[in-house]
Order: structure tokens, then C-alpha cells, then sequence
């Protein structure tokens, strides 16, 4: 997988949200970083829309 590629699940569970996909496209590339990479630790669907709806609270 390219580094700038996202997992699929990831990128369905963001383009359900559009206020998400919008904050994780704004974070720094470090942040980014740090998100893809606790992707990899999801094994729900649950575990994926929580990771996603955190990105919507400020």
C-alpha cells in the first residue's frame, strides 16, 4: 500500500462522513501519520465509525 493511500474501510467509513473527511484531510501529515496507523489496529466496523466520529469532536 502506498503511504498515501487509505485503507478501504477507512475511506468508506469517511466518505459516510463528510465533517471527518474534511478534519482528516486538514490534519498535519504527522497526524495523518498517527490516525493510519490505528486503523491497522481496528478489527469492527464499530472500532472503525468510532475511530472516524472522533475525528469530528474538537
Amino acid at each position: 500500500m502506498e503511504s498515501n493511500e487509505l485503507p478501504l474501510g477507512f475511506g468508506f467509513a469517511l466518505a459516510q462522513n463528510p465533517e471527518a473527511m474534511r478534519n482528516f484531510a486538514l490534519l498535519p501529515e504527522s497526524q495523518r501519520a498517527q490516525i493510519l496507523h490505528k486503523v491497522h489496529a481496528v478489527s469492527s466496523k464499530e472500532e472503525m465509525q468510532s475511530l472516524v466520529d472522533s475525528l469530528t469532536v474538537q
